[in-house]
């Protein structure tokens, strides 16, 4: 995976820390990531928050929020990044939530995917992003959108050059 191999180099020559909450693809970015030589460095855990529970005691996303929104929102998405990056204190958090297929999800269709992340300046970008493609596909193509997001966002971020 392109994307997520430039963003783990990137992140390790800034040497900024990042994070996942992760429910459709569970724990597919973190794995991507690991598979970068240095990682370690810049990357000390993630968390899978499959299901609704998970993610309110994983990542302290409160599930009124989950009542109201649903877990496929942009909502529990921005939740997700801001809890993790909370959780264990780094520069950049990923929430990856989503209906990766082959049926629908709380009225969404298979392929609606939303990605919240959580920049060092406190600020979340969330996206919403439709994917084609069976489960598995889904989830690739939301591990590489997740990395290009983060990658597009650090080259906007203004605490960047701060070491």
């Amino acid at each position: 995976m392109k994307n997520i191999e430039q963003l783990g180099r990137l992140l390790i020559e800034k040497k900024q820390s990042i994070t996942a909450a992760e429910s459709l693809t569970a724990g597919m970015f973190a794995s991507e990531l690991a598979n970068v030589s240095g990682i370690s460095t810049v990357f000390s855990g993630s968390f899978v928050t499959y299901s609704a529970v998970a993610k309110e005691q994983l990542v302290n996303v409160p599930m009124a929020l989950v009542e109201e929104y649903g877990v496929v929102s942009a909502q529990v998405a921005q939740a997700m990044a801001k809890g993790a990056q909370a959780r264990l204190k780094t520069d950049w958090a990923i929430g990856l939530t989503g209906v990766a297929g082959p049926d629908g999800l709380e009225n969404h269709p298979a392929g609606t995917v939303y990605i919240g992340v959580s920049q060092p300046n406190g600020q979340v970008k969330t996206k919403l992003f439709n994917l084609v493609g069976d489960r598995m596909s889904v989830r690739q193509q939301a591990v590489e959108c997740g990395a290009q997001l983060i990658l597009e966002l650090i080259g906007k971020d203004v605490t960047k050059d701060q070491n």
